[in-house]
Parts: structure tokens; sequence; C-alpha cells
């Protein structure tokens, strides 16, 4: 039997587990649904030997020394910055939008009053949130923002999430900012990369200790048995009184008792071109045209060489459980609403002194990676590590 159990094979689930086989030296089962490691990182090389990032793009970016280092223990780096371009009105310009692609879709004669005006008002090397920048009360900065506004954030927003921008909770609209900077760069982080093997070489290394069992093409129900109503757990049938680690969606593990937390879910289609690049950068966003949001080539991520190139379209749609091609729940979606169905099963999960319930799906919200591992390192060492 083992005292320690983890449900979910992304970072949360791995990291933890791996803390628990090194630092604690116990066994420790890690069950995953999926028929790999990794959770939404997962990465593998296509039929034509181009390594792709099944569940869409994934670039690592933190501030946090602490999870750099700890990452660095399992991979080398590819020393990448992302760069972004969106499509508007003809021209492929930097984003996040900043002082260049302000001259790049204005005329001087408009962008360097407007460059002047944003500085005095709200210094240089800033972000400012677009609908902040919707209140000001100067005509010309309302201008900008509300060309910004209409040409770079509405039609993505709404494509992304299905709903406009002022219907969503303001931590979602606060992530697109106006950038008054040159620095073309999607992050300004410390450290970013990208692993140079890849993210599932990252997983095999963190799950490769002998105290890790590993169950892939596992629901967890399949040897969990949760008694919600009395707060009681059974591990392959016999009464289980370790630690539960659980990374799974928090209504799932509640039976849905209260109803379905909603989110958003995406459909991929993946092509090999016969060039060496089709993209002057990485990723180019779509806001206002085609049904996609995004395409990504891979090969600007990893620094693959190759004759041929895979790019990614990216198509946001709703998230149905139980729905080939739409159960894959990525984004939850901050409403109040849903965050206050999420307060019912956080409250909930009290009765359950012994699962610590940690990453995107369990918590609802949006967590980046380095987010992520942050949050396992800190619960292991803060509730785990005792």
């Amino acid at each position: 039997m083992f005292d320690y159990v983890v449900v979910g094979a992304g970072f949360a689930g791995a990291v933890i587990a791996e803390r628990i086989a090194t630092q604690l030296n116990e066994k420790v089962l890690v069950i995953e649904k999926r028929n790999h490691i990794g959770g939404n990182a997962y990465d593998y090389y296509d039929e034509n030997g181009i390594l792709v990032h099944k569940y869409g793009p994934h670039i690592f970016h933190t501030r946090s020394k602490e999870v750099w280092d700890y990452l660095s223990q399992f991979t080398d780096w590819y020393l990448y910055h992302h760069h972004v371009l969106g499509s508007i009105d003809g021209k492929k310009v930097p984003i996040p939008f900043n002082l260049n692609t302000l001259y790049e879709l204005l005329p001087e004669s408009l962008a360097k009053p407007l460059e002047e005006k944003l500085v005095n008002k709200f210094g240089y090397n800033v972000k400012v949130p677009i609908l902040k920048l919707r209140e000001t009360d100067d005509q010309d900065l309302k201008f900008l923002a509300d060309f910004v506004y209409d040409k770079v954030f509405l039609n993505y927003t709404t494509k992304q999430w299905g709903m406009k921008p002022e219907e969503l909770d303001p931590t979602v609209t606060g992530r697109v900012p106006v950038y008054i900077s040159r620095d073309n760069r999607y992050f300004q982080d410390a450290y970013q990369g990208m692993p140079k093997e890849g993210y599932t070489k990252i997983f095999e290394k963190l799950l490769s200790h002998s105290n890790i069992k590993l169950m892939l093409n596992t629901d967890y129900k399949e040897v969990i048995d949760i008694d919600v109503k009395n707060g009681k757990i059974s591990l392959f049938g016999q009464e289980f009184k370790g630690i539960l680690v659980y990374t799974g969606k928090i209504d799932e593990f509640f039976n849905y008792e209260f109803g379905e937390l909603p989110y958003r879910s995406l459909r991929f289609e993946f092509e090999n071109i016969q060039k060496e690049f089709v993209q002057p950068v990485g990723t180019i966003n779509y806001p206002n045209e085609y049904q996609f949001t995004r395409i990504t080539e891979f090969k600007h991520l990893t620094g693959q060489e190759h004759s041929s190139t895979t790019i990614v379209k990216e198509y946001p749609q709703g998230y149905e459980r139980n729905v080939k091609g739409k159960d894959i729940p990525y984004y939850p979606i901050p409403k109040k609403e849903n965050l206050e169905l999420y307060a019912k099963y956080k409250e909930w999960a009290r009765q359950f002194p012994h699962v610590f319930f940690v990453g995107r799906l369990a918590e609802y919200r949006y967590y980046d990676m380095d987010a992520v591992i942050a949050r396992a390192l800190t619960v292991f060492k803060n509730y785990i590590l005792r």
C-alpha cells in the first residue's frame, strides 16, 4: 500500500511526486488518466520528425530563480525569447501592442504625440491594462485605447472566451496590456527558455525515481473510492489514511454535486509544410480574421533544424464533458458566478484535510507553468514535508 497518492501527471502532480520520492524517501503512486505523462505540456516528434506540442504552444518563462533552478535539475535550456506578431489592418505588427506597434499602424504625426502622452501619464517600460487605458479622460489617449481595443483586443478575446471582455474577471483582461516600451518580446521575465530535449523528457526525469509507481490510462476512480458525504477515502478497496494530492477538476472530485464548473477548450489543426520556415516569428495572432486565434511554428520555439516545418492553428471552443474533441478543459472561465460555485467546492474540500487540491483544474484558476511549479513546491514544503 501507499501512504502518498497523486492524481495527475502534469506539472503539479509530477513535481510533488518527485519531492515525496526524493526528499521524504517515501513510495508514491501517480495515477494518470491519459496514455502519457506531462499533462498539457506533453510534446513529441511528429511523423515528419518535428518536435511539436500536442496541446498547443508552451513557452517557459519565470521571474522565480527558485523555480528556474528547480527545473534546471531536469533539463538543459535552449535560451529562447518569444516574439508574437498580430495581423492588424493587413500588417504583421508586434504584440502586445507597444510603441513600435503604434508607429507601424498610425502615421507619425499621430503616433508621436500619443507616445509623449503615454509616457507622461504612465511612465516608460510600463504595462497598462487596455480597460484601464479606456477609462482615461484624455481624448487622444481615449482614441488610442479604443483603437487598440477594437483592433487587437475585442475580437481575439471574444473568440478565445466566447464572450465580451467586460463579462470576464479583470484578471483576464489585465493580461492584455498596452506596453509603453520598444521591447518586442512577448515576456519580460528574467528567466526564459525551452527545454532542450522537450517537456516530455523533463517529466520522464521527474517521475523516474524508484519510489514512484506510475499508472497510465487509469481513471483515478478505478482505484480510489471517495465517499464525499462522509469524508472517507479507500485505495484498492482498503481504507486510505495517507496524503492524496489531487490535480484534476475539483467539481469531478465531488461528483458535480453543486453543478459543473465551465471551461473553455481548444481544437488544433497541425500541418507540415515543405519549407524551412513559413513565419518570421514563433506565433502570429489573428484577432480579426478567420475562426482560429493564432498560428504557431514550433521550430522557432525549439531551435530545431529541419528541412520542413510544422505549424498549428488554434481554434477556441466550448468545453463539453464526455464529448470527444471538446472534452479537454484548458481554461477556467473567471466570471463571478463561476468563482462563487468554485468557492462552494473549496469549502467542502475542508472536510478532507489530507487531500491537497493543486493546479489549474483543482483550484479553478489560470496558472502559467512556472506558477504551477511554484505552487507545487510550496504545498510540498508547507503541508507535506513535516
